[in-house]
């Protein structure tokens, strides 16, 4: 299963074109590349965190607590303002963002503004839309799956990994993501700690 795949599959048609309405009038192509840029950043981060025990506990409790996917459900209607979700942390994406990119948010508008041709304003309200997208897909398959935090992590760490190579926006993410500076972040992330930390969830050493 390759969770990008089923994750882009929420870019409907009029998903993107509400999305560049909302966000100014703005290309639809441009709005296009820049969402699928988005969400490939945000699943490598996430990734990355998740590499961590600390890390995956954080993530697994915060979609416990307000990510359980219900957002997916009428995504057009929550966006247009016409339904409200039951839980009003699912959709702050400012707050989701903070937790998941940190200081690096800026950069990463920049990059995802360079790739795209949006500008910078654009990109980060639209990244301000997509980040609940993202945390609610992960909910959404968590719950489905049954995930536990070794799940969930494992799952974020196997998408980076089958994606390298050959999608050129989770590249362009991993290489942004890089900590080793040997221009990927798939080695940072199923090495080292995170190797360990998947080993001793599932019995390894």
């Amino acid at each position: 299963m390759n969770v990008m795949d089923l994750l882009q599959g929420q870019l409907s048609e009029g998903f993107i074109d509400q999305l560049s309405q909302q966000i100014g009038g703005a290309d639809r192509q441009a709005t296009a590349t820049a969402a699928s840029g988005i969400m490939n950043t945000l699943m490598g981060a996430l990734a990355k965190n998740a590499s961590t025990p600390e890390g995956a506990n954080s993530l697994a409790n915060a979609l416990d607590n307000d990510h359980d996917g219900s957002v997916l459900d009428n995504l057009m209607g929550i966006l247009g303002g016409d339904t409200q979700p039951q839980n009003e942390r699912a959709l702050n994406g400012l707050g989701i963002l903070n937790h998941i990119l940190g200081d690096r948010q800026g950069s990463a508008t920049d990059m995802i503004s360079n790739m795209s041709g949006l500008n910078t304003s654009q990109t980060s309200s639209l990244m301000t839309v997509l980040a609940p997208v993202v945390m609610g897909f992960l909910g959404q398959q968590k719950r489905q799956q049954g995930l536990d935090v070794g799940g969930i992590a494992s799952l974020l760490m196997n998408n980076v990994s089958s994606n390298s190579g050959s999608n050129p926006l989770m590249d362009m993410a991993t290489r942004f993501l890089d900590q080793d500076g040997d221009g990927s972040v798939v080695d940072d992330i199923l090495g080292g700690i995170g190797k360990k930390f998947l080993g001793n969830l599932f019995g390894g050493k």
